[in-house]
């Protein structure tokens, strides 16, 4: 990977296409990841590449939502693995859940070198490669969870989700943060949490402030959870897309 400087204008949006660009060489990414990475961009780019008010305040309800959780999982794909491995180490500790990757494009191969990834950037265990519990609902390998993990959670955070999957997820009843660029998708559509920003910022900022209400109350958190309004998130996020100035 050639080295970007940090003072390039473009360097967030860079770094993150080569990390894609990466996990394709390594087999964690599907090359179908390539095309989902430049759509979630354009999203991004109409946002002004920034983490805007209702995304942090959706944020700060999804980790209240996790510190709530009796068992939370973290969902991970090849996107997610290329993008921010070490950082959803870190919301996992931070918040107790556990890590299960899920692949459409599911293969041994894959399963292995993105639990080995995600292993040398620090995770103890990750799930996922059990594969003894579906989803109901759905036909393709996505459905492939494991009972002791996605299965048995009751708090799921599913970034960069298929909508489908998300719908199937919330069917269940299943409590869903969804970290998606596009407010309009059906995954962030199908949240109880829509997270709409970037997921190099987004996992970081979650960790955060579930590490600043690491002591608070029940009664605080369920407060945060209550007070949180997804239609509102979603029409924030929805009008900062149509009227947002571009970035340069």
């Amino acid at each position: 990977m050639e080295e970007i400087p940090e003072s390039h204008p473009r360097y967030e949006s860079l770094l993150t296409r080569h990390r894609i660009e990466d996990g394709v060489e390594r087999g964690i990414t599907s090359t179908q990841g390539l095309i989902a990475q430049g759509r979630g961009e354009a999203f991004d780019y109409l946002l002004g590449e920034e983490t805007i008010p209702s995304a942090d305040e959706a944020a700060r309800a999804a980790a209240a939502q996790l510190l709530l959780a009796d068992h939370p999982v973290v969902s991970v794909n090849g996107n997610v693995a290329a993008l921010v491995p070490g950082e959803v180490v870190d919301l996992a500790e931070a918040t107790g859940a556990d890590i299960e990757v899920n692949l459409f494009n599911r293969t041994a191969e894959r399963m292995t070198a993105i639990a080995d990834h995600l292993r040398e950037h620090g995770a103890e265990e990750v799930k996922g490669l059990t594969a003894d519990a579906r989803i109901p609902g759905l036909d393709h390998e996505r459905a492939k969870v494991d009972a002791d993990g996605i299965g048995d959670a009751d708090v799921v955070v599913v970034p960069l989700e298929d909508g489908d999957r998300a719908e199937a997820l919330a069917a269940t009843g299943k409590t869903e943060v969804v970290v998606d660029l596009n407010p309009l998708s059906r995954s962030a559509q199908a949240a109880a949490v829509p997270v709409v920003d970037n997921i190099i910022r987004a996992v970081p900022n979650v960790t955060g402030h579930a590490r600043e209400l690491a002591g608070a109350t029940q009664e605080e958190l369920e407060a945060i959870v209550g007070e949180f309004d997804a239609d509102a998130a979603r029409t924030a996020a929805e009008r900062a897309v149509r009227e947002g100035e571009l970035v340069s």
